[in-house]
């Protein structure tokens, strides 16, 4: 068959791409090379306009030197096609391993992680027959920056980075989704009422752009208790936008009480480049059985196409995917959860099987299941952000970290309020984010690490100069005690835009 062939008309919708499409696959490790291998035949037999070229990645490659599990042959084939279609891999135990992931969307700008939850009830046993949640997940920043340093010998530290631009790509690309989709609604899910600055601007930015979507219900939850909703009433939920760590364990928990892990595909979006993949592992101690769902790495595979505007043949596939599970024609997984809910009528396939029994539903839909349309689904990946670079911030203090394992806080207060210079007062004293210097509560448990705050003394500001820092530093160092880390406390536009210790 000639992929050619099968393009519908799908004038203005986005979907007009005949042009064959050069992907780069990766079959990876473990079941990744039998589910890849199946996903490929589906597509092709479906008329995908694609040409697979093959690179090599995972633990082969990992063990070959390279960290990140990518050479630098694989690197430039990415770089010349743009699309990426991945199957899972094997990161070896060990230090020295970087994630092949985190990698892959960082150089390539993959700032949208987007995974669809789905229950397909009546066919696969769920406990929420109503879900059909998307988590769109930011996927370069805060705590997956992976800025890690040991301060002190009893104290670690993790840097939490958000950027005005990644929230606000983030948050127009979950509208912008919404609307594409005909979703209603987006939740935003952050823990602003701790992290005041950091989660407290994704929830600012996504307040300020929800304004431009009236069309579209926007609404808050603080990420504890929105996550609970999420677990027990999915249901009441359409697109939900988070922070990279809380989309990440939210999507997993999403994808498991939908049916299951191995149904649940995952897009990494940027601007020029996408990689698609299934979201769970290489489960190795399944590998060369024939027996692995290859549903997840398949919906992945939809979702390229409709991305490349193929969307003809996506739907297509995805049709014939969803007729499958309607006729009861299941791979191990599925078939034990069946079991479990005592539900009989399945025969039970391999991975190849499976494969074959969609090929033979191509151009069928569900009838108990809701077919699904790929027309119209073009949405913009280039989105405006706002220049903030030129605004003012006025230094109003110096947060220092002291490593200190001998002395109380009562001691370590007094001697550092006589270091302080003229330039400086000691404001206060916290350990583990707990103030402890003045008035400090009792039992309080104090690390190695003190971050002793200064301020300016009296009123006059322009008294914090570099030289200034500089010189309470010397000091510190020549009373003995040892510094291990500096932060400047900043007032930006002449708001306050460090957070509060205790008592200030």
């Amino acid at each position: 068959m000639n992929p050619a062939q099968v393009a519908k008309d799908k004038e203005g919708t986005g979907q007009t791409e005949t042009q064959v499409r050069t992907i780069p696959v990766a079959r990876g490790d473990g079941i990744g090379p039998e589910i890849m291998d199946a996903c490929l035949h589906i597509l092709m037999e479906a008329g995908a306009r694609i040409e697979p070229v093959f690179v090599e990645i995972g633990e082969k490659v990992y063990q070959q030197g390279h960290s990140a599990g990518i050479t630098p042959e694989t690197w430039e084939i990415l770089r010349k096609y743009k699309i990426f279609y991945k199957a899972p891999i094997t990161t070896p135990q060990g230090g020295g391993y970087k994630s092949l992931n985190v990698t892959v969307r960082k150089a390539f700008g993959l700032f949208a992680n987007v995974r669809p939850a789905v229950s397909y009830a009546p066919v696969i046993p769920t406990k929420y027959p109503g879900m059909d949640v998307v988590v769109i997940r930011e996927n370069e920043e805060d705590l997956y920056a992976g800025i890690e340093y040991q301060l002190t010998p009893e104290v670690v530290e993790s840097l939490k980075i958000l950027t005005r631009p990644g929230c606000e790509r983030i948050v127009r690309f979950a509208f912008e989704y919404a609307r594409a989709y005909g979703r209603k609604k987006v939740t935003c899910m952050t823990k602003d009422n701790i992290l005041k600055l950091t989660d407290g601007l994704f929830h600012k930015v996504f307040d300020e752009i929800a304004k431009e979507y009236p069309d579209i219900e926007a609404e808050h939850w603080i990420v504890d208790i929105g996550t609970a909703k999420l677990a027990d009433t999915p249901e009441q939920f359409d697109v939900v936008v988070m922070p990279n760590l809380y989309g990440d364990i939210a999507s997993d928990m999403l994808a498991q009480i939908a049916g299951s892990v191995g149904l649940a595909p995952g897009a990494n979006i940027g601007e020029e480049y996408a990689m698609f993949e299934a979201i769970h592992g290489s489960a190795p101690r399944h590998a060369g059985q024939n027996k692995a769902n290859p549903s997840g790495l398949l919906l992945a595979g939809v979702m390229m196409l409709v991305h490349i505007g193929q969307g003809d043949v996506a739907e297509r596939v995805h049709n014939a995917w969803l007729k499958t599970l309607e006729d009861k024609i299941w791979t191990y997984d599925l078939v034990r959860k069946a079991k479990a809910a005592g539900i009989t009528g399945y025969r039970e396939v391999g991975t190849r099987e499976f494969a074959e029994a969609v090929v033979e539903r191509l151009g069928e839909e569900p009838t108990h299941l809701k077919p699904v349309h790929y027309a119209g689904k073009a949405m913009p990946l280039k989105f405006p952000t706002t220049d903030v670079r030129s605004r003012r911030m006025d230094l109003d203090g110096v947060d220092v970290f002291i490593r200190e394992g001998t002395k109380t806080a009562e001691e370590l207060g007094r001697l550092l309020e006589g270091l302080a210079g003229p330039e400086f007062q000691l404001v206060m004293i916290s350990n583990r984010g707990q103030k402890v210097y003045p008035d400090a509560m009792p039992g309080a448990y104090c690390s190695d690490s003190w971050r002793c705050r200064f301020k300016v003394a009296g009123d006059d500001n322009a008294k914090i100069t570099p030289a200034a820092v500089r010189a309470l530093l010397e000091r510190i160092e020549g009373a003995g005690l040892e510094w291990a880390k500096l932060e400047k406390l900043y007032l930006l536009e002449g708001e306050r835009a460090y957070s509060l210790g205790q008592g200030e």
